[in-house]
């Protein structure tokens, strides 16, 4: 039985070998890295839409206040191109429909 399902395995490559049609990668025909540009102080760095929004702060150099860690106390409250988000538990926010904001990128307060 493993004799013939070998045959069989070596007979479909064989013919998928020489095929004319091209073959595409199904695992990069549908991904899109989305990144959002934020800024803040007059720096401005792309960060993956959904990463911890505590780092990207970080990286732009905004130090928010934190106490309990958890989003329970709201001290470490940023304002993320006019949104409230809490750094501790919050993530970046996806990119912005309007051209002019994903040029400029979100400010970071």
């Amino acid at each position: 039985m493993k004799c013939v399902l070998a045959i069989i395995f070596c007979l479909l490559a064989v013919s998928n070998a020489f095929s004319n049609s091209p073959v595409k990668p199904v695992f990069l025909s549908n991904t899109k890295l989305e990144m959002t540009v934020l800024t803040a102080n007059g720096k401005k760095k792309n960060f993956k839409a959904g990463s911890p929004l505590k780092n990207a702060a970080a990286a732009l150099g905004v130090k928010p206040k934190y106490s309990c860690r958890k989003g329970e106390c709201a001290s470490c409250t940023l304002s993320v191109g006019g949104q409230r988000i809490k750094a501790c538990v919050g993530k970046v926010p996806p990119e912005p429909k309007l051209k002019s904001l994903q040029e400029k990128g979100l400010e970071v307060r």
